[in-house]
């Protein structure tokens, strides 16, 4: 934010990054895959569970930013809140394989309302607001203050499971619970686009929201960047999610030390997330390449690495992955040619980032019942690389000319 942000849009930002601060405060993230061995889950339950969590997300995702787009993107993100106040209750309540998959499942239910539906307020908001250029800026403070806070409570979570097991869950309950006043406290929408147009209510049918679907296939560069969205998602959640404890156990590092080498690689994130406009000179579409390729070759090097080596390395990919996250937001809302889609747009994106992941979760978990896991981090590195490849091929070919972007431009803000 500058200096000649309007103060409106200043209290709109902070109370974002507010949001995005209380509801990323899991204190569970770092030990969820101990307390469900120590609960009595297997490997192979576990990781089914967060297959059938990405399919839940996948099946969700698309209806409600549908929804958010045609009522109110604020009624969403408050919705979501509450929904992840009582998931973070049920592990606590219920810890057995059907209270982690109920939990999983309200916590796919809770995301889906707030995926779309809070990248879509916040660029709508500073659009009509007329600073759309803070964009970039604001989300990557608000992914800053998320990891902020992470790293601040990530490093407690080993020592409180050993206090109190389900003590990380009720910790996260509470600061959801948190994010509901904050989400409470987002004004409406200011006047404008189409919805001013149209005499203050934004038309919408089925139809519409079938029509999105259209949208992504008339628009090559917009399909083109979604699928470099992919590959960042699945590497950030293989990574930081589905595979970080495992590692760190064959790594034979003590539970107590879990949440620091989080909270360390986090810290990293942060750096990243807060830094990303450095990278402009080398343009967004290229940005992106690069930096998916140094995330999914930091994995690969994994497989070598003793201890130390496996920090670096981790530290490295979660450095790379807090530059590209906000550059990647930026692509996309850019790429989007009908704001009225907006919401159902990037649900579609984060549908195929939950399907694909699903299918490399159900990979996974044979790779590990193989004793295969550095295989499958090469093969996932591989095949990361070429994805990117082609993908940078491609976008050169369909990359508009530039007296076409200064025109839609121009169209853009005429609108």
């Amino acid at each position: 934010m500058t200096e000649n942000t309007p103060p409106a849009v200043r209290r709109v930002v902070r109370a974002h990054n507010g949001f995005k601060l209380f509801t990323g405060l899991l204190w569970w993230l770092p030990v969820f895959y101990v307390y469900q061995r120590d609960s009595g889950l297997s490997d192979s339950q576990i990781f089914h569970i967060q297959s059938i969590y990405y399919l839940a997300f996948c099946v969700l995702e698309i209806p409600t930013g549908a929804l958010a787009d045609r009522f109110d993107y604020r009624r969403f993100l408050q919705s979501g809140a509450v929904l992840l106040v009582a998931a973070n209750l049920v592990p606590a309540l219920w810890p057995s394989y059907s209270g982690f998959l109920t939990h999983f499942l309200l916590v796919a239910l809770a995301n889906s309302l707030v995926s779309g539906a809070g990248s879509a307020y916040l660029y709508e908001y500073l659009q009509r607001s007329g600073v759309p250029d803070a964009y970039q800026q604001a989300e990557g403070s608000g992914r800053a203050y998320a990891l902020t806070g992470r790293i601040v409570c990530l490093p407690a979570a080993g020592v409180l499971m050993e206090w109190h097991a389900p003590a990380p869950y009720l910790l996260s309950a509470a600061c959801c619970a948190v994010a509901v006043l904050l989400a409470m406290r987002l004004p409406a929408l200011p006047a404008g686009g189409e919805e001013a147009r149209e005499g203050g209510r934004q038309k919408w049918s089925p139809r519409d929201q079938l029509a999105a679907g259209r949208v992504l296939g008339r628009s090559p560069l917009l399909a083109l960047y979604m699928a470099q969205g992919v590959a960042v998602f699945t590497l950030v959640r293989i990574g930081q999610a589905n595979l970080f404890q495992p590692i760190l156990t064959v790594k034979h590092l003590t539970l107590k030390a879990f949440g620091v080498m989080m909270a360390v690689t986090t810290l990293f994130e942060l750096a990243g997330a807060a830094r990303s406009a450095w990278l402009r000179r080398l343009g967004d579409v290229r940005a992106v390449l690069l930096l998916t390729v140094v995330m999914a070759v930091s994995l690969a090097l994994l497989v070598p690495a003793g201890l130390i080596g496996t920090a670096v390395c981790l530290c490295v990919f979660s450095l790379a992955s807090g530059l590209i996250f906000p550059i990647q937001r930026q692509l996309i809302n850019r790429a989007i040619p009908d704001s009225r889609q907006r919401a159902t747009l990037i649900s579609l994106e984060s549908l195929i980032d939950r399907a694909v992941c699903a299918l490399v979760v159900l990979a996974l978990g044979g790779y590990l019942a193989r004793g295969e896991m550095n295989l499958f981090l090469v093969h996932l590195a591989f095949g990361t690389t070429l994805l990117m490849g082609a993908v940078a091929l491609l976008a050169r070919r369909h990359r508009p000319s530039a007296p076409r972007q200064q025109r839609a431009a121009t169209k853009e803000n005429v609108g």
